[in-house]
């Protein structure tokens, strides 16, 4: 009696967690894209206020922001998609309430420390402080305790499914603050300069933060309520800190070319490359929006061992991901010349770049979900050690490039470090966890003997 209780108490939970990940993937697509496009207004708005130095000058600084960002929740914003649902699902409550109390504890943390360590670095280089990036690196410190906080929010809400409360506070609300603070600044008479750019997203961040922080606050409290709570740092640190060494590497992998760029060519060029980068992201957010619509599914379905379930939601995510990157990387390129003709006459050159971009892109789509696998179910530290390996082709790539063909060179060493990349994470996932990945493998799941 008491082990069909069990078994039937297993079974409604899997199908639970394993409910509309085709619709769920569906929803974030579409806020995402919808966020992107406020982005994109936001980048081009920015772009026309200040000008394309100073608009360089606030995207090499906004680099740093997200690189650092993402670090500082120690890994513990992609950590909560792997243990929570894992810990909800075997009825563990007190340890999901001490992961949850542990994980906002020291990302804010981390996020202070950072900061300190940011503005003690400019305040002492006196050369960096009366440099154009020097007002703008000081705000930017600011920025970054809570932006690391909303990051981990953000992975909090993921790992329940709320896809909305995930993903609508940092990219909708965040960026049509920055819009509306910006274009008040400007008409307020501020000047069109990086710092103010920055200010203006210091005070987005804020509000986006605290609100997201409340709701999310507020429906924790009803599908866990409060309780005690229990503490595994070695086990979770053991498993987030690799993640963190990933998010981290995977931040630089995303952006190591603009800093490159940044630290070889005039702010001017860097603005141009910006602009293709972020037409680009509209692709990019197909592979986010799978990836939070199943990647608490693969560690759910792993912890109550159901392959079955494991292996067609690999299935599911490989070839819609790869079949939406294609249509939508099409579209994009197609969109190319009007969209760049928005920042500006200057910004017509940023088409080549962005189709390279799209290009590589597409190609790693090829090879499924390896980077969700390794980080959901185990394997995190090949998970970093790849991207990190990656991480160094690319930047020496575009240290080599950069230098030869400029903006073209850097979005070529990024398309063919972005393949490869997704190579490797699907080798690593086929030895790791027997999942072949890839669209043309057939998408079986086997398990090692």
């Amino acid at each position: 009696m008491a082990v069909g209780l069990t078994l039937g108490t297993a079974v409604s939970r899997i199908r639970a967690v394993r409910a509309g990940p085709a619709r769920a993937a569906l929803d974030v697509f579409a806020i995402r894209i919808l966020a992107a496009g406020l982005a994109y207004a936001a980048q081009v708005l920015m772009a026309r206020l200040i000008g394309g130095a100073e608009y360089g000058v606030f995207a090499t600084t906004w680099v740093w922001v997200a690189i650092l960002g993402h670090t500082a929740t120690l890994g513990l914003s992609q950590g909560a998609c792997r243990f929570l649902p894992a810990l909800q699902a075997r009825g563990e409550f007190a340890e999901a309430r001490g992961f949850l109390c542990g994980a906002a504890s020291l990302t804010v943390l981390a996020g202070l420390a950072l900061a300190a360590l940011g503005l003690v670095t400019v305040t002492l280089d006196t050369a960096l402080a009366a440099g154009p990036y020097g007002t703008p690196l000081l705000i930017a410190a600011l920025v970054l305790p809570l932006f690391a906080l909303q990051d981990l929010c953000e992975g909090v809400a993921r790992s329940q499914s709320w896809a909305v409360l995930a993903i609508g506070p940092p990219y909708l609300l965040r960026q049509g603050l920055i819009m509306a603070a910006m274009a008040a600044a400007i008409l307020l008479g501020a000047p069109g300069e990086a710092w103010v750019a920055l200010a203006c997203t210091l005070v987005a961040t804020g509000i986006a933060a605290t609100v997201q922080g409340l709701l999310l606050l507020r429906r924790l409290r009803r599908s866990l309520p409060p309780g005690p709570r229990r503490y595994r740092w070695r086990a979770w640190l053991s498993a987030c800190l690799p993640i963190a060494a990933t998010d981290l590497a995977g931040a630089a992998f995303g952006f190591v070319d603009v800093v490159i760029l940044g630290l070889l060519m005039p702010p001017e060029a860097v603005g141009v490359y910006f602009a293709a980068t972020r037409i680009q992201q509209f692709v990019l957010f197909v592979h986010y929006a799978a990836s939070a619509a199943t990647a608490q599914r693969f560690s759910a379905a792993q912890a109550l061992g159901d392959r079955a379930a494991l292996a067609r939601l690999v299935a599911v995510q490989a070839r819609a991901t790869c079949a939406a990157t294609l249509l939508v990387g099409l579209a994009v390129v197609a969109a190319g010349p009007p969209l760049l003709g928005l920042f500006g006459p200057d910004f017509a050159a940023s088409l080549t770049p962005l189709a390279v971009l799209v290009a590589g892109s597409v190609a790693a789509s090829l090879f499924g979900p390896g980077e969700d696998l390794l980080t959901m179910l185990g394997g995190e530290r090949l998970c970093a050690a790849i991207t990190l390996g990656l991480l160094g082709v690319a930047a020496a790539a575009c240290a080599l490039l950069i230098p030869w063909l400029g903006v073209i060179g850097a979005a070529l060493a990024m398309a063919a470090a972005t393949i490869l990349r997704g190579l490797a994470m699907a080798l690593a996932a086929r030895a790791v966890h027997g999942l072949a990945t890839p669209v043309w493998s057939g998408l079986t799941a086997r398990t090692r003997s």
